[in-house]
């Protein structure tokens, strides 16, 4: 479909700076973009790109100020990424419309009652005593256990699988592969070999969470493992059992989270993190990349590495690693000369 800039700011209460008739039908980044195209500019670092751009239309931030003439119109608007989102969200609403219906062949248990509008692919399993909400859409292949229940308008993308007795909020989304409720690894030792420690606790997945493709949430030994409101984790995330995971924390891809780690919310994780078992971490944290995690944090903190020390502190002593084989000659001739004398 093709929108000219006066519709879509009238979509998104947006300002056009330019041609109010310029028409676009596709999305592109900025410093790919092609005629016909609409981009964004949110990060400053890409700010040289808005005077080259082959765009049609740029979404900038109202306060954007121009240094050099853009051929583009413009598009002000509070918040260009969570505006581009909002756009996105649309697009794919148009180009995947909602299914409904029962595919052949799936198998229900018998006593569970299905919403009207559900959707439920083929060679998708319901076991007993399932509760599934208004507006749910269970793909091809998808598991679910005894006594799951599955709030409303929640997706369950194909092969997902979900074991007995766990609760899914409403609005979220599961993608392919994700498994919530497989067994904690506990293992008592025993001699010389292990004795299995029956995991007979549940997950929890608050209301508005979205888990990735082929992400693991293991259950509890007691309890509940809790993933709260909001929660977003990646592709081939691991999440232990007993583990809570607090309200709109995000985790990028590979991350994994030993048992009965208690994690607060708004917390940032890059990809790879590795968190120790039994510790604590607080509320709003900045976790960069491929860091390691052995004691619990606070709230507030920016950290980096493995152990994982504050980001600047990281950052002086790469510096300094860096010169490490130049600081070694010098302290050999050092030591040279002192001995000579």
């Amino acid at each position: 479909m093709e929108f000219t800039a006066g519709q879509l700011a009238a979509l998104i209460n947006g300002t056009v700076e330019g041609d109010a008739n310029v028409a676009v039908n596709t999305y592109s980044k900025i410093e790919e973009a092609h005629k016909g195209s609409l981009t964004f500019l949110a990060n400053p670092k890409y700010t040289h790109y808005i005077y080259s751009t082959e765009a049609s239309i740029v979404l900038v931030r109202k306060d954007f100020e121009a240094e050099q003439e853009v051929k583009a119109t413009l598009i002000r608007v509070e918040d260009p990424y969570a505006t581009l989102a909002q756009l996105l969200n649309m697009a794919e609403q148009m180009q995947n419309p909602r299914k409904s219906g029962i595919e052949q062949p799936s198998f229900v248990s018998e006593g569970v009652e299905l919403p009207a509008d559900i959707y439920l692919g083929a060679f998708a399993y319901i076991g007993k005593g399932v509760k599934i909400g208004k507006g749910v859409q269970i793909y091809p292949q998808v598991y679910i256990g005894d006594n799951v229940e599955v709030g409303e308008n929640t997706i369950l993308y194909p092969g997902c699988k979900i074991y007995h007795s766990c609760k899914i909020g409403k609005n979220c989304i599961l993608h392919a592969g994700s498994v919530v409720g497989s067994d904690g690894f506990g293992f008592a030792p025993h001699g010389d070999t292990y004795i299995k420690i029956s995991q007979i606790g549940n997950v929890v997945i608050d209301d508005d969470v979205e888990i990735g493709a082929n992400t693991t949430i293991d259950r509890a030994t007691m309890g509940s493992t809790h993933i709260k409101r909001g929660v977003k984790l990646d592709n081939l995330v691991q999440i232990a059992h007993n583990v809570e995971v607090g309200e709109s924390t995000v985790m990028a891809a590979q991350v994994g989270v030993a048992g009965s780690t208690k994690i607060g919310k708004f917390n940032q994780f890059g990809g790879q993190v590795g968190v120790a078992g039994h510790i604590t971490i607080g509320d709003n944290n900045g976790i960069g990349a491929q860091s390691g995690i052995p004691n619990s944090i606070g709230s507030n903190a920016r950290v980096l590495g493995s152990p994982a020390i504050n980001a600047l502190e990281f950052a002086r002593t790469q510096v300094y690693l860096k010169r490490l084989p130049e600081m070694a000659a010098d302290i050999k001739t050092l030591k040279k000369t002192i001995e000579s004398k």
